[in-house]
């Protein structure tokens, strides 16, 4: 997928309007709170290779549950390679450092050395993290992985990879909406 003006201008808008739902707001400001403890490990991952450290610290929230002795790929235990979707990662032999699988994850998704970290674009490549498949013609809903715990998202997610149910409520909260608060609560400056 591409990053489109129609795009630009969509995640400019969600996120300008995105406000945390009431009854989740500790929580998400507890995740936040606790995702800037740790700035200095993300920094390690992120930084050699042009990665903000709160875009690592959000995918690390999302994808491993804040673990540090998980893959930033998707949560697989370090000790040995991932099994799940991207499987076989990182290159070499087991067991990992977590900079070093980090690192990896970033730069397999092609998020090392691009640049340009609008709101916007960051945005678009949470959401490309984890797959643009809540755009497609019959589903178009906005993205849980960005907006759940907001307004913008009621319902609908994918069970497993896949699998799509309308009815499946997140129960994690967003990528926007975690970084909406990190900025709102001065915790990150963002473009």
């Amino acid at each position: 997928m591409e990053f489109t003006p129609e795009l630009r201008r969509e995640y400019r808008r969600l996120f300008r309007t995105a406000k945390v739902r009431p009854e989740r707001k500790p929580l998400v400001q507890q995740v936040a709170a606790s995702l800037a403890t740790h700035r200095s490990r993300y920094e390690r991952a992120g930084g050699p290779i042009g990665v903000p450290w709160w875009f690592v610290a959000i995918i690390h929230s999302l994808e491993a549950s804040q673990n540090f002795h998980t893959h930033l790929h998707n949560g697989d235990p370090l000790s040995g390679k991932t099994v799940h979707v991207p499987a076989g990662r990182p290159p070499g032999d087991p067991p990992f450092t977590w900079v070093e699988s980090a690192r990896d994850a970033l730069t397999f998704d092609g998020l090392g050395d691009v640049g340009g970290w609008s709101t916007s674009r960051a945005l678009f490549r949470f959401e490309g993290f984890n797959g643009f498949g809540y755009r497609k013609s019959t589903i178009d809903i906005p993205s849980p992985y960005l907006w759940s715990f907001s307004q913008h998202y009621t319902r609908g997610k994918f069970a497993s990879d896949g699998v799509y149910d309308r009815n499946l409520v997140s129960q994690q909260c967003g990528a926007a909406v975690l970084l909406r608060t990190m900025v709102d609560d001065g915790i990150v400056a963002t473009a």
